[in-house]
């Protein structure tokens, strides 16, 4: 028998929209439950599946996780956007002092500029 890896066969037996992150003790597992409420997906998961953090949600750990992105630029993000409310353009991210145009072009490729909540 030849084992060939990592293998064309998906990972998980569901349609993608139908994958819900469940707690199993303390870490968050893919599942195909389409019953299940809708989970926010652990941001290190979501950047290496290729999805997005949203900028109007994402804490400074998960900023952390995007390349470039250190913690006193997380917090000076996180505090812009508390400042502003959120935020609602990329001219308001690349106002961030610590974000020019290199960091905001991984910013971009990383992430995107969710709807406000409740805000």
């Amino acid at each position: 028998m030849r084992l060939r890896w990592p293998s064309s066969a998906p990972a998980l037996d569901c349609e993608a929209a139908d994958v819900r992150w469940v707690d199993a003790g303390g870490a968050a597992v893919a599942s195909c439950r389409p019953d299940a409420p809708v989970e926010r997906a652990p941001a290190g998961a979501a950047l290496t599946l290729g999805a997005k953090l949203d900028l109007n949600q994402a804490t400074a750990e998960e900023l952390r996780l995007i390349p470039g992105i250190g913690p006193t630029l997380a917090a000076a993000l996180l505090k812009a956007r508390a400042d502003r409310g959120g935020f609602r353009s990329w001219d308001e991210v690349d106002a961030v002092v610590g974000v020019g145009p290199a960091k905001l072009d991984t910013l971009k490729r990383s992430a995107v500029i969710g709807p406000l909540s409740g805000r």
